[in-house]
C-alpha cells in the first residue's frame, strides 16, 4: 500500500454514513457484510460444513462478524493477521415489560447498558432500533430513525441544588424516556406499533432486542470542519475502518497472512457472551478454517503461534479542560495519528514487540501514531485485547483513535484520523 499523500474525506464521509445506519450492534454488522459482498466475500452458516476454498467469507451471529480472506494456495499453516474490533455502545435498551407510566404519560421501560455519560441522553430526540424474533424463529432488523423517545430533564427551578451539587440521576426513576401521552398503559402497546412499523403480522414478535439511539445525523465540526462530532464512534469507528481494511487486503496481490476482521458484541460489559470476545467464537471460525483447508492440529498450533491482532478500540485524546487527568507526557492530539495503548498491568494488551509490528505498518502506511498510557493516579479501561491475547494465546496489540466524550450519546474525534487508521489497519492485514 503506497502511503497516503493527502487526508481522504471520502473516508470520513463513509464513516458519518455507516454511523448513521447502525443504531446497533445488528445494524452495524449487516453493513459491514454488505461492504464485504460489495468485496467479492460470501456469507457461510456456521451450521453448514466449511470447505478449504479460497476467497473471502463470513460469518454472521447476533451482533457480531469474523471474516477473513483466504488467498490462492495458503497452506493450513498460514498464520491470521487479525483486526479486533466491537460492535456495541453503551445506551438505554428495552426491557422485557417495556410499556410503562404514569400522570398521565406513557413511557418506555429501560434499562442501562454499559457505562453511558446519562446526562448526554437527557433532552435528546431518540430513535429506537433493534432486533425483533419472530414466532419461526426468525429475525428481522427495525428501526424508527425519527424523534420518538425523549428523556426529559428536571426544571432547574424544581432542583435548584444542582447548582451548587450538580446534577445527580438515579438509573431507574430518571432515565425512562416519555413517548406519548395517555392515562391508560397496556402492555404490548411498544412491540405492535413496531410490528406495525416493519410490516409484520400483529402478534408474530415474541422476543426483542431493543435500544435507543440519538436520531441527530453525525457532523462536521468547526471553522475548518476538521472535526466529527457523531454516535456510537467507541466502536463503530474501529469496525468501519477494519471493515475498510480488509476490503482493500483482500484486493492486494501476494498475502502472506490471512486477512481476519473480528468485531464483537458485548464488550461494554465484559464481553462474555456467545457473540463476545471471552466466547467460542473467533477461534471456532479460526480452526475450522485450518481444519477446512486439510490443516491437523499441529497446523493450527503452528498458526495461533504466528498470529497477530491488533484490537482496535477508541482511546482518550487530551482535554483541554481536564489536562491534568492525563499522564504529563502522553498527550494524544486529535488527527494526531492512531494511539498505540500501554499498560503495565495489562489492562491492554501491548508489549514491546507488539508496538514493533504496529510500528512496522503505520511506516508502511506513511502513517504517525502517538502512545496513549494512563495517568498513574487514575484508573484505567479496558479492551478485548487482553481477552483475545489469553482465550487465544495469540499476540495481540492495543491501539485506536483518540477521541473526546467517549460513552456520551454523542462523541468526538478529529476528521482525519479515522482515515490514517483505516491506512494503518490496511497496511497491517496486507502484512
Amino acid at each position: 500500500m503506497s502511503a497516503p499523500s493527502r487526508f481522504d474525506r471520502g473516508h470520513t464521509d463513509d464513516l458519518m454514513t455507516f454511523l448513521a445506519a447502525s443504531p446497533t450492534p445488528y445494524h452495524a454488522v449487516a453493513n459491514a457484510a454488505e461492504r464485504l459482498e460489495k468485496a467479492g466475500f460470501k456469507q457461510v452458516a456456521e451450521t453448514d460444513a466449511w470447505d478449504g476454498t479460497s476467497g473471502g467469507k463470513y460469518v454472521l451471529r447476533g451482533g457480531a462478524i469474523i471474516a477473513w480472506y483466504v488467498p490462492e494456495g495458503a497452506a493450513p499453516h498460514t498464520p491470521f493477521r487479525i483486526v479486533g474490533a466491537h460492535t456495541d455502545s453503551p445506551n438505554l435498551r428495552v426491557k422485557p415489560r417495556p410499556d410503562s407510566g404514569a400522570h398521565g404519560w406513557r413511557q418506555v421501560a429501560v434499562e442501562i447498558y454499559g457505562g453511558p455519560l446519562l446526562n448526554s441522553w437527557l433532552d435528546r430526540d431518540l430513535g429506537l432500533a433493534g432486533r425483533l424474533t419472530l414466532r419461526d424463529g426468525s429475525t428481522r432488523l427495525v428501526n424508527v430513525d425519527r424523534p420518538l423517545l425523549r428523556v426529559p430533564q428536571l426544571a432547574i427551578h424544581l432542583d435548584r441544588s444542582v447548582t451548587a451539587e450538580g446534577l445527580k440521576l438515579d438509573k431507574q426513576r430518571h432515565m425512562q424516556p416519555v413517548w406519548g401521552l395517555g392515562d391508560d398503559v397496556t402492555d404490548g402497546d411498544l412491540i405492535a406499533f413496531l410490528e406495525e412499523t416493519a410490516g409484520i403480522p400483529s402478534g408474530e414478535v415474541t422476543g426483542w432486542d431493543l435500544m435507543v439511539h440519538s436520531v441527530e445525523p453525525p457532523a462536521y465540526l468547526g471553522r475548518d470542519r476538521e472535526l466529527v462530532a457523531g454516535p456510537r464512534m467507541d466502536n463503530l469507528l474501529s469496525v468501519h475502518a477494519g471493515t475498510a481494511a480488509l476490503a482493500a487486503a483482500a484486493a492486494g496481490p501476494d498475502l502472506r497472512y490471512i486477512p481476519v476482521l473480528a468485531a464483537f458484541d458485548h464488550e461494554e460489559n465484559g464481553s462474555q457472551s456467545d457473540t463476545g470476545a471471552d466466547g467460542p467464537l473467533l477461534g471456532g471460525v479460526l480452526e475450522r478454517s485450518v481444519f477446512a483447508r486439510g490443516g491437523s492440529y499441529e497446523d493450527r498450533a503452528r498458526a495461533f503461534a504466528a498470529t497477530v491482532c491488533l484490537s482496535s478500540d477508541t482511546g482518550h485524546a487530551v482535554h483541554p479542560n481536564y489536562a491534568e487527568r492525563h499522564d504529563p507526557t502522553h498527550h494524544p492530539r486529535i488527527d494526531g495519528g492512531p494511539i498505540l495503548k500501554v499498560n503495565v498491568n495489562n489492562r491492554y494488551a501491548t508489549d514491546g514487540s507488539g508496538r514493533a509490528v504496529f510500528a512496522a505498518a503505520c511506516e508502511k502506511a506513511g502513517v504517525p501514531f502517538q502512545s496513549f498510557v494512563s495517568n498513574n493516579a487514575m484508573p484505567c479501561g479496558t479492551t478485548i485485547g487482553p481477552i483475545t491475547a489469553a482465550r487465544h494465546g495469540i499476540r495481540t496489540v492495543d491501539i485506536g483513535v483518540a477521541i473526546l466524550s467517549m460513552h456520551s450519546a454523542r462523541e468526538l474525534c478529529g476528521a482525519q484520523d479515522p482515515f490514517l487508521l483505516a491506512a494503518a489497519l490496511t497496511a497491517f492485514l496486507e502484512g
